[in-house]
């Protein structure tokens, strides 16, 4: 007997004719886009190659060590410089030019030394006084220079000394002037406010202050990162374990949810709710206590940006921030559960179908595995390959020098510029390292190369993101397929379709990534322009700007929809991308009302689950991390940042969870395409059975009294 149900719109295509010889997936199928297949390959041959010249090329000390006037790495292990691994300024006070915001460089010699001065001396005094005084200060020279043989002003002339020491203190492993304010905000430098530079004149301390800040501006992101840096080092064993208790809950909510589907969808949407409440609890609780605290009612705007983040939960502001967040949140969940209330019944006898297919196909449990170890495999490769690219640039010395002069700015060669018409017209200027970067043909197209890295790490994380999408739809389509479940499903049906997938599909995955794969680029692109275009005043280039990148959006997510259903398609009938993208498209269509009241709904419950999964690692991890459980409080280790590994742990959770979820929500998918195509195809007769269960067959009669209800 025929179910009722809406009848299909034509303008959408014929629907899906009888066929009796059709029991799932195609096994005589042929290769698809081999054009697309062959670029992807030859796509790969060149990103190979971009690794190989960036590895050839690059030198990640670069970004470890700071670099002297002569271009060499201080403190790096089995040089010279071993043993001398932090960057003393000669003079500091010329870091106050404005050129150093414009080439990252102060126009001063540096130099690589074991310690940093701690005490206030001049050259003259030096010169003048003990041995000890002349052997201490001499360690601050360049090499080969002896301040017994050579007089002050021939010393100062060449630049062989600095003309003052003063007291200073090693800061991301550059000799920073150890300044200090006495009451009143008087600033000081070794308890001095002044001093001579050994030349006759007197220095002020609050000079030093701003040499020392405008030294320290390209060095103020390099200190945050170091600092997170050692935060992982501290609590990366923590983390791993976090991330594997997340995937041991994972794991078995998966597992409960395919015995228990009907009980575990609905204890999952109690505790999500509970989760957040508790999290408006606990922001109500922390703002509350913040209560008359000195400080606490601060803005966030008055604050700005602190490169210490926990500054920010000391503020009163912040709290109530994430308060009305999570309030929001609530609210929406709560009134999406009242509204869906009905379709919700629907959905859970669909996640219990998809229990049983996961059931009868346990390995796809275990596939995102795989697909986590392919995409580490393609992070892993593009982060590398980003970092030598970044450190491949060549050693580029410019003239630096105080009086005015023709070759000011210019590159030289510090080999023969003692003997260049520019030290012979400069008397005061000296060839110092400037900036890494080169005139070679590499050199000079170097920005096309990164490009090339980023557009190829998209197409190959998209491809093994597909090439999981196949193999776990081909799998389920196999389950579905099967009139008698489970007698007629393939012995190893992930094995067989990632087969199929690799054998004749690979040219169809490629075409689909890379559309994808576009669309990100571009938006990346836009990114990058909306950075640029931050301090501009062009208020209409800005709205244009941001109408792009909503499209573009609102693009990739279609994308994504489409290539998804396209690949169940794929993996069921073995057709190439396009075709395959339309019949999904299409099938879709007839039936969009069934598409509401079923599928993303199922979306929805599913999104729940990885929300309630993050939830509960993330509290856990925020108290102990935070310090907070007094039982284990010695346990969790000191940090600088305590919300780094929590926010990395949240991620990673998310991540998992996603990755365990994924099997069921592409089950979900492929057995819902599956089950459109099952009714356009066969009538429930005795000739033309129907493949779905009972338990589909009686979703099937409630989703149509849904479809009834909003038409």
């Amino acid at each position: 007997m025929e179910l009722e149900g809406k009848k299909p719109d034509p303008k959408y295509g014929e629907s899906r004719k009888f066929d009796p010889n059709f029991k799932g997936p195609i096994h005589s199928r042929g290769c698809t886009d081999v054009l697309c297949c062959i670029l992807f390959i030859v796509a790969l041959f060149g990103y190979f190659a971009v690794g190989i010249v960036a590895w050839s090329q690059g030198d990640p000390r670069k970004v470890i060590y700071p670099t002297d006037s002569r271009g060499q790495f201080c403190g790096q292990a089995g040089t010279p410089l071993e043993k001398k691994p932090l960057l003393f300024y000669f003079n500091i006070l010329k870091c106050a030019s404005p050129l150093v915001l414009l080439e990252f460089q102060c126009p001063t010699t540096q130099l690589c030394v074991e310690k940093c001065p701690d005490r206030h001396l001049t050259l003259m005094k030096a010169k003048l006084g003990s041995n000890e005084d002349r052997e201490y200060y001499q360690q601050y020279c360049k090499d080969g220079v002896n301040l017994t043989k050579l007089s002050p002003p021939e010393i100062l002339k060449d630049g062989l000394c600095p003309a003052i020491l003063m007291p200073s203190k090693a800061f991301t492993r550059r000799c920073l002037p150890a300044l200090g304010t006495l009451k009143g905000g008087v600033v000081v430098v070794g308890n001095e406010t002044t001093f001579t530079d050994g030349k006759g004149s007197s220095i002020n301390a609050t000079d030093v202050l701003e040499a020392s800040k405008k030294s320290n501006v390209v060095v103020e992101a390099r200190q945050v990162a170091m600092r997170i840096f050692e935060d992982y080092t501290q609590s990366w064993h923590w983390i791993l374990l976090g991330l594997v208790i997340a995937m041991l809950v994972s794991f078995i909510f998966i597992v409960l949810l395919r015995f228990l589907a009907g009980i575990m969808v609905w204890v999952m949407i109690v505790l999500v709710i509970l989760v957040i409440g508790y999290g408006i609890f606990h922001c109500y609780m922390e703002f509350a206590s913040l209560k008359g605290e000195p400080g606490s009612d601060v803005t966030i705007r008055d604050l700005g940006l602190q490169t210490d983040f926990s500054v920010y939960l000391q503020i009163r502001q912040t709290w109530l921030a994430f308060m009305i967040i999570l309030a929001i949140v609530e609210v929406i969940i709560i009134l999406l559960l009242i509204f869906l209330r009905k379709r919700i019944m629907i959905a859970i006898a669909l996640i219990k179908e998809a229990s049983r297919a996961v059931g009868h196909v346990m390995s796809s449990l275990f596939y995102p595995l795989v697909t986590f170890a392919l995409l580490a495999v393609v992070i892993a490769y593009w982060a590398i390959t980003a970092v030598f690219l970044s450190t491949s640039n060549e050693q580029v010395y410019k003239v630096f020098n105080n009086s005015e002069c023709e070759y000011s700015r210019e590159t030289c060669d510090p080999q023969t510029f003692n003997t260049s018409n520019a030290s012979a017209q400069c008397p005061d200027a000296e060839c110092l390292f400037a900036f890494y970067g080169g005139e070679t043909y590499y050199h000079k197209y170097l920005i096309l190369f990164q490009f090339y890295n980023v557009f190829l790490f998209f197409w190959c994380a998209n491809f093994v993101t597909a090439l999981g999408q196949v193999t776990l739809s081909g799998a389920f389509a196999s389950y579905y397929w099967a009139f008698k479940k489970p007698d007629d499903i393939p012995s190893y049906p992930i094995f067989s379709s990632l087969g199929r997938a690799l054998r004749y599909h690979t040219g169809s995955l490629a075409f689909g990534s890379l559309i994808l794969s576009i669309v990100q680029v571009i938006r990346v692109l836009l990114e990058y322009l909306d950075q640029k275009l931050k301090g501009a005043q062009n208020k209409f280039a800005k709205f244009m700007l941001s109408c792009m990148k909503c499209c573009f959006w609102c693009l990739e997510k279609c994308i994504k929809f489409l290539n998804r259903n396209a690949y169940i398609m794929i993996a069921i009938y073995g057709k190439s991308f396009c075709p395959s993208a339309h019949d999904a498209f299409f099938l879709l269509m007839r039936n969009i009302i069934r598409v509401a009241v079923l599928d993303k709904v199922t979306d929805f419950l599913l999104f729940l689950g990885k929300l309630l999964i993050v939830g509960i690692v993330g509290i856990f991890s925020f108290f102990f991390f935070s310090g907070r459980i007094r039982a284990i409080e010695d346990a969790a280790p000191s940090l600088n940042y305590y919300w780094v590994p929590i926010l990395t742990v949240v991620v990673g959770s998310y991540l998992i969870a996603h990755g365990f979820f994924s099997v069921y929500a592409m089950c979900v998918d492929t057995l819902f395409l599956c089950f459109l195509e099952d009714l356009e195809r066969n009538d429930g007769s005795a000739e033309r059975p129907y493949f779905m269960s009972q338990n589909l067959l009686s979703l099937l009669n409630k989703s149509n009294e849904q479809a009834k209800s909003l038409d």
